[in-house]
């Protein structure tokens, strides 16, 4: 069982899946309610996982519509029974998904459509744990990080593929833009505290201190 991080009563999980090691996160406050993020692949790992944090699951929160990071949307929602939710402006990309991993010759079941839609600042809780919404486009039109109210403990973002321990988001792709990245980077994450831990969408988590200090892609 991957053990969880703690943040004050809230605790993270990460689940690396399929050929591209997306993160799949899950997240839940202290009375065992939560959401699941960005379930990209290996719908039964995940599902392992929930079951055995013992996570009643609110919804599916998508930070952006990339296929690595939806490919296990459709029997995860159907297995949970809840509802997913998506920024609009990411809904074209979310539609190509299985046309996208065919380009990389990968399997993929292209979910049906989000059943809601996301925006700037939109709260979203399951019992104590309380998470809001920041637009953050630049690796993808659509692309949302979930910042969570952790009270006096450190706190902590989703980031999908915004930044990186080291690195940031690829904007070479369709609907991508190096400086909006940037530029919400700066506005929406490195606004936060250095301490405020950082679940990227890829690789270790790490921190808004560690990257401010560090990242070449910010200087």
């Amino acid at each position: 069982m991957i053990k969880a991080r703690e943040h004050g009563a809230a605790r993270v999980w990460t689940l690396p899946t399929g050929p591209l090691q997306e993160n799949a996160v899950l997240v839940a406050g202290q009375g065992g309610e939560g959401f699941l993020f960005d379930p990209g692949d290996d719908a039964e790992e995940v599902l392992a996982l929930v079951r055995g944090a013992g996570v009643t699951v609110r919804g599916i929160l998508l930070t952006h519509g990339h296929f690595d990071h939806i490919g296990a949307v459709q029997p995860l929602r159907e297995a949970l029974g809840v509802p997913v939710y998506l920024h609009p402006a990411d809904l074209p990309l979310y539609r190509l998904g299985a046309a996208s991993a065919a380009r990389w010759s990968l399997p993929f079941t292209q979910p049906a459509d989000p059943d809601h839609g996301i925006e700037q600042g939109q709260t979203f809780t399951a019992g104590d744990l309380t998470l809001t919404a920041r637009e953050l486009p630049g690796h993808a039109p659509g692309h949302v990080v979930f910042v969570a109210d952790t009270g006096e403990a450190p706190g902590f973002v989703v980031a999908g593929d915004t930044l990186f321990q080291g690195s940031i988001g690829r904007t070479d792709l369709p609907g991508g833009n190096h400086p909006q990245l940037i530029e919400g980077i700066g506005r929406e994450l490195l606004s936060l505290p250095d301490e405020t831990a950082v679940y990227p969408g890829h690789g270790r988590a790490t921190t808004v201190g560690a990257e401010r200090r560090t990242n070449l892609f910010l200087r």
